[in-house]
């Protein structure tokens, strides 16, 4: 097979999984009312949602889980055959199509015990190790619970007023994003058919109609929506033949999570608050994989401190599509923490291994780690483009490189007795307001 018949046969195999896919919408077949939500709070918690026993079937689907099933099954050995058991592009695309076909069992099995199974299947268990690591993702999760829950966490965080209206929001981030983008390739609108504040689709941000916000909130609805979850899109949308980058089954949430979190933290838009959510969600998580219930998980985050309304809100997002009872949940949060850590280590690899230069990969489309020295490889020989969205520090590397070198190379520092030494010479200082208030004090007179 030439190059450019190989390339015809990617894009036409692509093309197809793109359009087999299409009807598969997750989050909108395990949905639940906003009824749900205020009835709940309005018996302080004390009773489960009231849920009814067919609420997930009477959700249609769109689609035939057997038909599709088949039709994923058929393509599967389309790809084997086209382009070979050991081709790359084609691994990655009959791994998506089994990803897929395990989504169709996911949603036929909603409302069941065996529905938590198939989550674990797709984003894996709070108890599950990082790669290469010891520590288990909820090990980790209560770490960083413990770390953003300090006294300093409350100290510094700043009274944010959610003074910017949804009207407001979505001209200010629409004017942002605008500079990111190209004309006509993102639009910002208001919605009234969301749960959360804000969401993105392909070339879209939605925001609630209902919902305010705070500027450091459009920082970040800026950079995680918008330069992480559209920008890929996009890029994956200007592929000339891997068109499947596009769009993203589960096995790719946890490098996009993570990514959008990774963004957040590297353009200094993320606050302890919401990263006590990252690590709250695989909290969340576990407790309810390990048998804890509706009310129990909900009451757990009510006595941390978490408002009645946000307590049910993280529960809520674990229990969708399983039981109330507890055992079998929706384990997708765990992407936010897992991915995160996954795609540091990534960087910090790629540039003790000598490679930063496949690092801009990350933003080609929806990949996993795993896919990126392939789609490199690929991208070399002129089947992959390159990514046209790339944030700056992406672009220009020097300055990553250097970052993460240095995170690489203090790793090796003895942290608990850096932390005892420091503690000793913190441990008579007065807790006074931080230092930006006296900065803005000073700036007003």
């Amino acid at each position: 097979m030439t190059l450019s018949e190989y390339q015809a046969q990617v894009k036409r195999l692509s093309d197809q999984l793109i359009e087999l896919q299409k009807p598969i919408r997750i989050l909108d077949a395990i949905k639940w009312s906003s009824s749900l939500e205020k009835t709940f709070l309005a018996a302080n918690g004390t009773e489960m949602p009231r849920l009814d026993p067919d609420h997930y079937q009477r959700i249609d689907l769109g689609f035939s889980p057997e038909l599709l099933r088949d039709r994923f099954l058929e393509l599967r050995r389309e790809i084997r055959r086209k382009l070979g058991r050991r081709d790359g592009l084609g691994s990655i695309l009959c791994d998506t199509v089994d990803q897929y076909l395990l989504v169709i069992e996911l949603l036929r099995h909603r409302g069941t015990v065996d529905f938590g199974r198939y989550s674990r299947e797709l984003y894996g268990s709070a108890r599950d190790h990082l790669r290469g690591d010891r520590k288990s993702l909820r090990q980790l999760g209560e770490k960083l619970c413990d770390i953003f829950s300090l006294p300093a966490a409350e100290h510094l965080t700043r009274p944010y007023d959610k003074d910017i209206g949804a009207p407001e929001a979505v001209e200010i981030l629409q004017q942002r994003l605008g500079s990111y983008f190209q004309p006509g390739d993102i639009r910002v609108i208001l919605s009234d058919g969301i749960v959360s504040d804000a969401a993105a689709g392909g070339d879209y941000i939605k925001v609630n109609q209902d919902a305010s916000f705070t500027d450091i909130d459009l920082q970040v609805l800026e950079v995680h929506e918008g330069w992480v979850h559209v920008g890929t899109t996009l890029n994956g949308r200007k592929q000339p033949w891997a068109s499947w980058l596009s769009v993203g089954s589960p096995r790719v949430t946890a490098c996009q999570e993570g990514l959008a979190v990774l963004m957040e933290t590297l353009t200094f838009s993320s606050y302890p608050r919401r990263a006590l959510k990252v690590s709250d969600r695989v909290v969340a998580v576990d407790m309810a994989e390990q048998g804890a219930d509706f009310i129990e998980v909900y009451r757990y985050f009510c006595e941390r401190g978490l408002k009645p309304a946000d307590s049910y809100k993280i529960t809520q997002r674990v229990f969708r599509g399983g039981t109330l009872r507890g055992g079998s949940v929706f384990t997708k949060d765990l992407s936010y923490l897992k991915g995160f850590v996954e795609n540091v280590n990534f960087i910090r690899s790629s540039i003790h291994s000598g490679v930063p230069e496949i690092l801009p990969m990350l933003f080609v489309g929806k990949v996993t780690l795993d896919d990126i020295p392939i789609l490199y490889q690929h991208y070399l020989e002129g089947t992959i483009a390159g990514p046209h969205y790339i944030p700056e520090m992406f672009r220009d590397l020097n300055g990553l490189y250097v970052w993460f070198g240095f995170a690489s190379g203090i790793s090796v520092i003895n942290m608990a007795r850096v932390q005892k030494h420091f503690h000793n010479l913190f441990s008579g200082m007065p807790k006074v307001a931080p230092l930006y208030d006296k900065v803005i004090d000073s700036a007003v007179d």
